[in-house]
């Protein structure tokens, strides 16, 4: 249902190494890259996670309401990428724990403080 998702960026390198670390917990790599946008996916069928700098050169914004959930594989994959996200800048927007709908759940804001949500549902996986 989704194809991809694009994040805005004022600095295409820091959240491309931000999100490098991200991914690698993942499995996901970068498909592309260019001086405006970098991509990662897990795979040909995935969705793909863009970083992207506004195409009509205004500054970057983190979007009030909007958040990007990310699935982890366990409880401990969803703390793992916690930590990660905060030993690399990220700010703590929720530590990880069981949350509505029995969700074991984090979440962070990034660098460029869009919200990301790192979740695990063993009633799905």
């Amino acid at each position: 249902m989704i194809g991809y998702i694009t994040l805005g960026s004022n600095d295409i390198k820091r959240s491309g190494e931000f999100y490098d670390q991200i991914f690698k917990v993942l499995g996901a790599k970068r498909i592309h890259e260019d001086v405006a946008s970098i991509a990662w996916a897990t795979d040909s069928k995935s969705v793909i996670f863009t970083t992207i700098s506004p195409a009509n050169g205004e500054p970057a914004t983190a979007g009030n309401g909007t958040m990007i959930a990310l699935s982890a594989n366990s409880q401990e994959q969803v703390e793992s990428l916690y930590e990660k996200a905060l030993s690399l800048g990220a700010s703590d927007e929720g530590a990880p724990g069981i949350r509505s709908g029995g969700f074991y759940c984090s979440y962070v804001r990034d660098l460029d403080n869009n919200k990301l949500n790192f979740h695990f549902n063993p009633n799905i996986i």
